[in-house]
């Protein structure tokens, strides 16, 4: 085994004893192991220590000229995903895929350097790519109503599906958050859900409307009957859903009906209506379980020119006023 992969080793110890999420876990370790690939193929570098920024730069080159899954960490993934089946193999990567890339191998050598392991960090000159975030519409009320139309309540996944897409709509909860609900989590005085493992592991409440109490309450008595399981919205053999699974039948039911959606536009949807409605930044923020307030000014503060004339007719001082 290589020095590179070595440390890659002590690196995901390091981060596992953080308690960082799967996701970003193996965010981390693509990212490391495919620049690996490239740095032993294009320089045969296998030691961090002649790891150089030329090289990192040079990644990011490379990133930018190579299309969408045409790099893999083995020949297993390929046989058993098939990437040149996908429709977007080969399409440039987004910046914003590069930024992250390029972010990761940062984290990884700063880590080094902290603990010793480099004296000299090729990454410490090399600026942060910034990509032009996209604004995201909101839904129309007709596109949200078009999508739940096309799951089939009379079935288990049908039925959860349409009730998960509700409730992240209602609360702005996390796709990931909604599939670690368990009943206990509800609170039907307060109309309030307790998000016990949230993204930065801190527990919150956020609160639903009493149309979707009534839902609610309709669910969990369905779910009863026809499973027993620990999990508020739980596969039909009564594990827990996969977040990627409920992402992708939500994409499902948008294509059926020609509408780009998914679990996360949802919660930004939320959000959107929130301050369209007179919501504020502060409270917003503790809702979403954001670290701070600057964190969901950023993140929402992209609305376009049409949803600023909505917000504008809803608070424009003739409208509101008896002159």
């Amino acid at each position: 085994m290589s020095n590179l992969h070595l440390e890659l080793d002590d690196f995901m110890l390091y981060c596992e004893s953080k308690n960082l999420s799967k996701k970003t876990l193996h965010s981390y370790e693509q990212t490391l192991k495919l620049f690996f690939i490239f740095l032993e193929k294009e320089y045969d570098v296998s030691h961090v220590k002649k790891v150089k920024a030329s090289h990192v730069r040079n990644y990011v080159k490379h990133l930018r000229e190579r299309g969408k899954y045409t790099v893999t960490r083995s020949e297993t993934g390929n046989a058993i995903n098939y990437p040149d089946r996908r429709n977007d193999h080969g399409k440039p990567l987004s910046d914003t895929t590069v930024a992250n890339y390029l972010r990761n191998i940062k984290v990884f050598f700063n880590f080094l350097q902290e603990e010793r392991v480099i004296k000299d960090n090729p990454c410490e000159n090399i600026q942060n790519i910034k990509p032009q975030r996209k604004k995201k519409p909101l839904l129309s009320e007709q596109e949200i109503k078009k999508v739940l139309s096309t799951m089939d309540i009379t079935t288990f996944y049908g039925y959860r599906s349409w009730m998960m897409c509700r409730l992240t709509l209602d609360t702005g909860i996390r796709a990931g958050e909604c599939c670690e609900l368990i009943p206990e989590d509800i609170d039907f005085k307060h109309n309030a859900l307790l998000i016990r493992n949230p993204k930065n592991h801190m527990e919150r409440y956020v609160y639903f409307s009493n149309k979707m109490k009534t839902d609610l309450k309709r669910w969990v008595m369905y779910r009863d009957r026809f499973c027993d399981s620990e999990y508020l919205f739980p596969t039909t053999r009564g594990t827990k859903l996969d977040v990627r699974n409920f992402e992708r039948s939500v994409r499902e039911a948008g294509r059926k009906v020609g509408v780009a959606i998914h679990p996360h536009q949802l919660r930004n949807n939320f959000a959107k209506y929130y301050l369209i409605n007179g919501g504020d930044f502060a409270t917003l923020s503790r809702i979403l379980g954001h670290s701070s307030v600057d964190v969901t000014m950023k993140a929402y503060l992209d609305f376009t020119d049409r949803e600023v004339g909505k917000k504008y007719q809803k608070h424009s001082p003739l409208n509101n006023l008896d002159i």
